[in-house]
């Protein structure tokens, strides 16, 4: 069998043929599904199909960290759902198109309109499970702008949703009893060709090899932004697992170039580099905050004297990358965000992780401004799925961030979360009548077969003595990235940035790893992984001759109505990556509607 760490489809290293290892020495989990990832989307899907009768015992969720330490947390402004709690005239059609619009419409229309159609419910739902919703003064749950946004339309926690989000679906998954295996990476989806028996992993804990034979596999792993050098994300998570494993199985990816850069992570320079890139969340400006450059000048009114700080996150994000470019940044290299004309007792209700953060780092946010740049934070790319998730691997599904198709070339925020749990109850439910139909299964032994040659090349990874350390391989994967493909892009440069790919991927295939416990055998996993996605980005990027949302090109500077498509990213029949395009689909007669209407919002309402 060929290795499925080998070179010719992007990833990092070629291992040696070694015998297949016996089920004897490595533990067996059978399930019916396995979900994995941990975050809002797989807790979501899980939770799904127990409500749909699925047993839970007959259900695994894996995570690669510790119980309900996900990504999502991290998600910190809202979610939305067109609730009309303020702005009784908002509904999903606006919502769909406030999707499509900040999308540039080369979202996929059905995909918006499942998620914007059911958020409302799923949001009550969210609050009958005891979701810390904030309130308004009437006790509803309380919506404020974001960026791009024609209503208020985003529901909050205070600055922590994601956080109170997932604590509230981990808390009803294990009232539920449902499964749950911390700290299991996988490395690999099993497959016969043709669909997925299950995945091969390691307890990183133990060092220990796990097989999850299953009927149905979830990929809900998450996203890609962790491989630019400058992020929002911690360097463990967002690495490209979902869209990879995916790849690696046979799916194909789309969008891949469309990568959204927040405009407000921290300036590195002045807090220190840990927090180099952390989020600034989006509702900072939601509740009124301002950009300021070096000289005091509220420079948003050059770029956007309409939606001013809450325009979409490109626009924001490009400004004040050209406030830094030409000189008119701070010492650190960011610019100023400023909400201190709010009252203390406001900021402290309405962003107590943002001022506390800050406080730690002796910065009051109601007497001062902080100092932010843009950060990359979300890939709007993924896998190739249908409407209910499914990939064109039989029996695999993918939601969440690693799948694409909702946010088109630059995601509207509060979006991430409404994806995860409105795909998570789609695709739960859609799962659920695929095991009560039944699951065609192959010959008995084939899980193990191709289980015992993968865990081979695992064993040979490990204790290796080569030349290369695997996480300044990664580092050097990200630098490429941030320089070649960030914000502004060009030919000249992304050609570089392939070059680059392919002599880290030759020095990749003589690392020096430790034991399966020792975190150099997981950046060695990751650097797999971010080869084989940083890859299907530059490609992806360098076929789009054109500028839309978050993908630019500065030798085409316009947007171009022929490329009103997607770039399809897919193994051909050599290994190598094969680039096409596909048409996007058009809205509904409801929604277009809504286009036709022309929402939008206007920033002075806020003042």
């Amino acid at each position: 069998m060929e290795s499925p760490h080998g070179t010719a489809t992007g990833e990092s290293f070629e291992l040696a043929d070694d015998e297949a290892i016996d089920p004897d020495d490595y533990e067996t989990v059978e399930r019916r599904v396995l979900v994995i990832g941990a975050g809002a989307a797989g807790a979501r899907t899980a939770i799904e199909l127990v409500e749909q009768g699925v047993a839970p015992e007959d259900l695994l969720v894996v995570g690669k960290r510790g119980h309900g330490d996900a990504h999502t947390t991290w998600a910190r402004g809202g979610v939305n759902g067109a609730l009309g709690t303020h702005d009784p005239e908002d509904d999903w059609t606006v919502h769909a198109a406030d999707t499509l619009n900040e999308g540039h419409h080369v979202n996929d229309p059905d995909k918006v309109e499942t998620v914007t159609k059911r958020m409302p419910a799923l949001l009550r739902e969210l609050d009958e499970w005891g979701m810390a919703f904030s309130r308004t003064d009437e006790g509803e749950i309380d919506q404020r702008y974001f960026g791009a946004q024609s209503f208020r339309r985003t529901a909050f926690a205070g600055d922590h949703t994601g956080e109170s989000m997932l604590d509230t679906l981990v808390e009803r998954a294990q009232d539920l009893e449902i499964p749950y295996r911390e700290n299991l990476f996988v490395s690999d989806l099993v497959t016969d060709g043709d669909r997925v028996l299950g995945a091969t992993a390691v307890d990183t804990d133990t060092g220990e090899f796990v097989g999850v034979d299953a009927e149905v596999v979830v990929l809900a792993a998450g996203g890609y932004t962790s491989l630019y050098r400058r992020h929002s994300s911690r360097d463990d998570e967002n690495t490209g697992d979902g869209p990879a494993l995916a790849y690696r199985a046979g799916a194909d990816l789309l969008d891949m170039e469309f990568v959204q850069f927040h405009p407000t992570g921290m300036a590195g320079n002045r807090y220190g580099e840990e927090w180099d890139g952390r989020l600034v969340t989006e509702a900072v400006r939601g509740e009124g905050g301002r950009l300021y450059n070096s000289e005091g000048e509220r420079f948003m009114e050059r770029y956007s004297p309409d939606q001013m700080e809450l325009d979409a996150r490109d626009v924001v994000a490009r400004a004040i990358a050209q406030e830094i470019e030409e000189g008119r940044g701070t010492e650190s290299g960011g610019v100023y965000l400023d909400i201190s004309h709010r009252e203390r007792e406001f900021i402290e209700e309405r962003l107590p992780r943002m001022s506390e953060r800050f406080a730690d780092l002796g910065v009051d946010m109601a007497e001062e401004p902080v100092e932010v740049a843009p950060t990359a934070h979300y890939g709007m790319g993924g896998v190739v799925v249908d409407e209910v998730g499914e990939t064109s691997v039989d029996d695999l599904y993918a939601i969440g961030e690693t799948m694409a198709g909702v946010h088109g070339a630059n995601r509207l925020g509060g979006n991430s979360l409404a994806e995860t749990i409105a795909f998570g109850e789609v695709t739960g439910q859609a799962v659920a009548e695929r095991l009560g139909d039944g699951v065609e299964r192959p010959a008995d032994g084939a899980f193990h077969e191709r289980a015992g040659s993968q865990f081979a090349d695992l064993a040979t990874l490990s204790g290796r003595d080569g030349a290369h350390d695997p996480e300044a391989l990664l580092d050097e994967l990200r630098e490429s990235l941030w320089t070649h493909a960030g914000i502004l892009r060009d030919g000249e440069g992304l050609s570089e940035a392939l070059d680059e790919l392919a002599s880290i991927r030759e020095r990749a295939a003589d690392l020096a790893v430790g034991d399966r416990t020792d975190r150099s055998f997981e950046f060695a996993l990751d650097l797999g992984f971010a080869l084989t996605v940083a890859e299907a980005v530059v490609r992806g990027a360098l076929e789009r001759e054109e500028s839309r949302g978050a993908h630019v090109r500065t030798e085409f500077p316009e947007t171009d109505p022929e490329w009103r498509r997607s770039v399809v990213i897919g193994p051909d029949s050599v290994g190598a990556m094969r680039v096409d395009t596909a048409p996007v689909g058009t809205p509904s007669e409801a929604v277009q509607e809504a286009l036709d209407a022309g929402y939008e919002l206007d920033y002075h309402q806020l003042e």
